[in-house]
């Protein structure tokens, strides 16, 4: 599903990814841990489209990613969450996905939001997504005045809007309580069994062990350590720069 082959991303001669690679299988939920300034935010705008690799090659379903734009990439079936939620404000949570169904929010809010209340298609999954993370009820509340937690998993339902291949969520346990990221950990396991493929960015260390097939793990840009979630927590480099004896 998902290559890194190589990887390398380089700053004013200094690489902020050196040769990284690793495969996600198709249908699995994969894991990318690491300390602050590790790379992980370098390495998934590389793989979206924002950033450019200095070498080496990204392949998602066979497809060399390199130079493509992010709405391209969006296309092709990748979508993503962020580190901070980027809901629109005053836009209810079917509204807010509905938006979801268009690549490229260019020009006036006001001017795409009728198309997207107009789409037949969109409302019918949205009220599909909805239903499937248990969010049914809050389709006509104000996305930006739920929860912060509950946010958060409006934004994984967006995402789900575009029917994606691929899903890669940024951090998005930051920020919530123990029962939220446990609701979170369901939502994970749902999307997979959805048949989506899964590259999830995370701190929390509970739910990482708790919901990835595999982990990878980086360091000052370099991948240290990836294998299960026991290998990982067992090897002696993740344990000394990572996780702390």
């Amino acid at each position: 599903m998902l290559e890194v082959d190589q990887v390398s991303k380089e700053f004013h001669g200094l690489k902020a990814i050196d040769e990284v690679s690793f495969h996600v299988p198709r249908g699995s939920i994969t894991s990318l841990i690491g300390p602050n300034g590790a790379g992980k935010t370098t390495l998934i705008n590389l793989i979206t489209g924002v950033l450019p690799p200095t070498r080496g090659a990204i392949r998602v379903g066979g497809a060399d990613l390199r130079g493509w734009s992010p709405h391209r990439i969006a296309r092709h079936g990748v979508r993503r969450t962020f580190q901070t939620v980027r809901l629109f404000h005053g836009l209810t949570v079917r509204e807010n996905l509905l938006l979801g169904r268009i690549d490229s929010l260019r020009g006036r809010l006001s001017l795409w939001l009728p198309m997207a209340m107009g789409d037949r298609d969109g409302r019918r999954r949205a009220d599909e997504v909805l239903a499937m993370l248990g969010l049914s009820h809050l389709a006509d509340e104000v996305a930006t005045d739920l929860p912060y937690g509950t946010q958060r998993r409006v934004e994984i339902a967006r995402v789900l809007m575009g029917q994606p291949m691929f899903a890669l969520l940024d951090e998005p346990a930051a920020g919530m309580n123990e029962g939220e990221t446990a609701q979170l950990v369901d939502d994970v396991r749902q999307i997979r069994d959805q048949g989506i493929t899964v590259l999830l960015v995370e701190h929390d260390m509970s739910m990482v062990m708790a919901v990835s097939d595999q982990v990878v793990v980086l360091n000052f840009g370099r991948k240290i350590s990836e294998g299960t979630p026991a290998e990982v927590q067992r090897d002696p480099e993740v344990i000394k720069s990572y996780l702390g004896e």
